[in-house]
């Protein structure tokens, strides 16, 4: 790697300056022989005068200063300690690759603009298509010819494969069209080809099912047998099809033209790159059962697809899917008629195929269902799973492969890369037609949907293959190296719970748990069960208390380290709980597991960490092992006695505060003068205070009467009560129904004022009007879509209203209000019953507003224009609440039924508006101080300009 620090040795560092100053020599040299008799166009006068020295020596201070503050600014991706995204440092090959050759600046959109880096792009796409084990001699013409080439990122790669699934997928239609319709009707009764189901049958016989489903090579094939059979040229062809094609016509017609009245399928899986617009099994993997269920619906009601989607380790979890079965599955499906392109997303996972024994990637071997065990006897070394090495081994019958080299290729931003096992397919992304001379040369920017690209980033890449190389003594060695730390972490993941330093009370502070499931775990013993931990205390004597070259030569080491980690090398992981970038000892990153995309994966780890399964997002920890020298040393011990302390110090400093159910001082604000109401202050970041809450209060005479004094004076103010003592608040609301009824000693006073010149007292909490939890199990997993929701309480005469608080983060909204007559009437007979009702604003959908802003004091709330304002009317729906006064969500609108009114409301004087209080997180820290260098960026200007400074 380009700077990993060494010893003394200075060797790298003269490496370093001398490399980029003797590639700069042979630019002067290029330049200066390009026709020299030109003259030089910068005189030595114009070189020697005052202005030019000046402008020069502003831009030379404007240079330095940019390059201070990008080290100061930017993250240490180059270190062993980063372990966040897929960012680390890059080779020198690439690092210089890229270098020497932006300087000449090609376009390799053209091979006008880039005659050089296009056949170097194309030298790149073949070292790819090599290392996945597809066919490159172009002297062998008995397997399809591969191609491969560079794009900007795996996204676009990923787009352009679906673009020539879909291309695919209709050209038989355009052919078949050409024969009904153009001047191809004279082959119509002579041109035999062979179905998806091996029927030898007539073109023009086939049915709209059977086009939709020829088999890609027999799609691919056409050109050949046509020229071969009626010596029809491909450039007549070309022209004989474009107005029938999907590029002129567009897929609508097309289907229309067929009677195509179902919309062809792409599966992906849920943890899929944001690329792909997974129904997942409980380790993260593409869930074959649900894959072949959908196929086989698709082929029951013959509704066609063009591509199933292999993702080789997911940037979320890590996970690499079944390619090995998908293919399978593939085979059967095609002999019942189904015929499907299948894509492997390997933009991280891709260059890991360099670690496979060159002996099971020849092309054309057919794959075994044994070749992960066969790749362990060949390479006993190979820290990957069985299974892992089996799917990366099936790569080489994917029919397209996504591959970023600037990933696990160690190559600068930005290098992705497609790869065609058949190279006739890049021609379905253009007009030309798919059948062209295998091995053609032109331009490669018409074969991708991008325009301009950098010939550099080809160069990057082809140079850092090429000087490392694509195989298992090259970048195998390279990420096998990584794919061995990795399993490192993953092994302390796995054991630190056992192990971790008990508390003062002697309990542990924390469950870590890993994603991947330990070997008891998976035969159904619980995670923190004793029989788990005797694997735990495995992993911590044939692992952790060895060296790397130790653990590599014990047999059952290496099996528990392949058990352990992540199917290449993110690990995924969560914890539970009974400042500047160069400061950080660290970097891990987070991400999310949504159910709607892992199901009953995100269900089942929720359950591992010891939580109740519920509808929302798990955040889990990540790290991603990119570096190949954090085992050295005992590095990774170092790394993860920083991680340990900081686990410590957020369950000591934050966690336990957070979720403790201790006793706080309670606050409420009061509505009301009739019946006095109590409005809790919900606080959604400590345990007790994580609760909606309304009550009905009993004041003394002489305190309710200065309470109500208090509120004519200070119509438009919030009025709170404050207690004295901390309360537990469960405990209070529970004794309300006995006797005698609890009363708490405290304050009423102005909020806004804290209090100043209070109304000593003591509350009586007579009657629960609503009491819900609002822990993460009780919340709904969306805003309410269709209306904004309150809940709607008071006495027969006076009413007022609480925003119901279904998901985090929130707004608090409350008011008195006045409704109009026929709407009063009703509620004020409904609430005099002590009837539960909801209010909902009907012309405001919540689910469109959320989320506000954290703060109070910026717009839209601090606006005048804000909706929820004094004196504002609302169109309204009144309903009956269906739940009990102590029900918990989720679901709390469930079961709402019709309407008990319609009409008008509108605003009191006491509008309460809060988002801060409510959302506020006082254990999230003050974090780093802000570093003003966006000033120090703006005052590098003007420097190349003849202006004074």
């Amino acid at each position: 790697m380009s700077s990993v620090r060494t010893s003394s040795d200075p060797s790298p560092r003269i490496c370093l300056t001398s490399g980029p100053t003797s590639l700069l020599d042979k630019i002067e040299e290029a330049r200066s022989r390009y026709q020299p008799d030109d003259g030089v166009f910068i005189s030595e006068d114009v070189r020697k005068s005052p202005d030019f020295l000046r402008i020069t020596g502003n831009f030379q201070q404007a240079v330095i200063k940019a390059a201070e503050l990008l080290g100061e600014h930017s993250i240490p991706f180059w270190h062993p300690r980063y372990q966040g995204h897929m960012c680390t440092d890059v080779t020198m090959a690439g690092l210089l690759g890229y270098f020497m050759t932006m300087i000449y600046n090609p376009n390799n959109v053209t091979v006008e603009a880039s005659p050089f880096t296009t056949v170097i792009e194309l030298k790149a796409g073949k070292q790819l298509c090599e290392m996945f084990g597809f066919h490159t001699d172009s002297k062998n013409t008995d397997l399809p010819l591969s191609w491969g080439h560079i794009t900007c990122d795996g996204t676009v790669a990923n787009l352009e494969s679906i673009w020539v699934a879909r291309n695919l997928k209709f050209y038989p239609l355009t052919l078949f069209q050409a024969m009904d319709e153009g001047t191809l009707g004279f082959i119509a009764n002579s041109f035999f080809v062979t179905t998806c189901t091996g029927e030898e049958k007539l073109f023009k016989d086939l049915d709209q099912w059977e086009l939709l489903n020829l088999r890609s090579e027999v799609i691919l094939n056409l050109g050949d047998a046509l020229y071969n059979q009626f010596g029809i040229t491909p450039e007549y062809l070309e022209d004989v099809l474009k107005p029938f094609n999907i590029q002129t016509t567009g897929k609508d017609a097309l289907e229309r033209q067929f009677n195509v009245t179902k919309p062809t399928k792409y599966f992906v899986s849920q943890t899929r790159h944001y690329s792909w617009p997974k129904g997942a099994d409980i380790d993260g993997h593409v869930c074959i059962e649900a894959l072949e269920r959908e196929l086989n619906r698709c082929l029951t009601e013959r509704q066609a697809v063009y591509a199933v989607v292999a993702v080789i380790e997911s940037t979320e979890e890590g996970e690499v899917d079944p390619l090995f079965d998908i293919l399978e599955m593939r085979r059967r499906f095609q002999d019942r008629g189904l015929s499907f392109l299948v894509h492997a997303d390997a933009a991280w996972g891709g260059y890991f195929a360099s670690m496979l024994p060159r002996a099971v990637m020849q092309p054309g071997m057919p794959l075994k269902d044994g070749d992960g065990q066969h790749a362990i006897e060949l390479v006993p070394s190979l820290p990957l799973k069985t299974e892992t090495l089996k799917h990366m081994i099936a790569l080489k019958e994917a029919d397209s492969i996504t591959v970023d080299p600037h990933k696990a290729g160690y190559v600068p931003y930005p290098a992705g890369s497609l790869c065609y096992r058949d190279g006739r397919m890049r021609f379905l992304v253009t007009w030309t037609s798919p059948y062209l001379t295998q091995g053609s040369t032109e331009n490669i920017g018409v074969y991708g949907v991008e325009g301009s690209k950098p010939g550099a980033a080809a160069m990057a890449a082809w140079l850092s293959n090429q000087t490392i190389g694509l195989d298992p003594t090259g970048y195998g060695v390279l990420l096998g190296e990584a794919a061995f730390t990795s399993a490192r972490p993953s092994a302390y993941y796995a054991a630190l719970h056992l192990r971790q330093p008990k508390d003062s009370r002697g309990q542990r502070r924390y469950i870590i748990i890993p994603f991947n499931r330990l070997r008891m775990e998976k035969k159904g013993f619980n995670i923190l069960s004793p029989e788990v931990d005797v694997g735990r205390e495995l992993i911590w004597d044939f692992i952790l208390q060895k060296t790397n070259e130790e653990v590599s030569k014990i047999p059952e080491a290496m099996v528990w380290l392949r058990e352990i980690g992540s199917d290449l090398n993110i690990n995924a992981f969560a914890l539970n709980y009974t400042e500047a970038p160069n400061k950080i000892p660290l970097f891990l990153t987070s991400t999310q597991f949504e159910p709607a995309s892992y199901g009953k994966c995100a269900q089942n780890f929720m359950k591992r960490l010891g939580l109740t399964p519920c509808a929302q997002d798990l955040w889990v920890l990540r790290n991603v092992v990119m570096s190949p020298f954090p085992t050295e040393r005992g590095f990774i011990d170092e790394l993860m006695k920083t991680f340990e302390q900081t686990i410590v110090d957020e369950v000591d400093n934050s966690c336990r505060p957070r979720n403790s159910p201790m006793a706080n001082k309670i606050e409420f604000l009061l509505r009301g003068t009739d019946t006095v109401f109590l409005e809790f202050r919900t606080k959604f970041h400590r345990a007790t205070q994580r609760q909606q809450i309304i009550l009905v209060a009993e004041l003394d005479d002489d305190v309710k009467r200065k309470y109500i004094a208090m509120r004519e004076k200070n119509p438009d103010q919030d009025i709170g009560f404050s207690s004295n003592d901390p309360e537990n608040l469960e405990r209070l609301i529970l004794a309300i129904s006995e006797q005698p009824r609890p009363a708490v000693k405290g304050e009423i006073g102005i909020i806004a004022e804290e209090y100043m010149s209070p109304i000593t007292c003591t509350v009586t909490m007579s009657r629960v009007v609503k009491s819900s939890g609002l822990n993460s199990m009780y919340r709904d997993n969306h805003y309410p879509r269709d209306f904004m929701p309150f809940y709607l309480f008071g006495s027969k005469e006076q009413h007022h209203i609480e925003h119901m608080l279904l998901q985090v983060p929130n707004i608090n909204l409350s008011s008195s209000i006045s409704l109009d007559e026929k709407l009063h009437d009703e509620v004020g007979s409904r609430l005099a019953d002590k009837e539960l009702l909801i209010l909902a604003l009907t012309d405001y959908r919540e689910q469109t507003m959320q989320p506000f802003p954290l703060v109070n004091d910026v717009k839209p709330i601090n606006s005048a224009n804000f909706f929820f304002r004094s004196g504002r009317s609302f169109e309204v729906e009144v309903y009956t609440d269906p739940k009990k006064a102590t029900a918990n969500g989720p679901g709390l609108l469930d079961g709402l039924g019709a309407p008990i009114g319609k009409g008008r409301m509108t605003l009191g004087q006491d509008v309460h508006v809060d988002v801060q209080e409510l959302n506020k997180d006082p254990f999230s820290g003050t974090g780093p101080p802000d570093v003003p260098w966006e000033a120090q960026l703006d005052q590098i200007t003007d420097v190349l300009n003849t202006k004074s400074h």
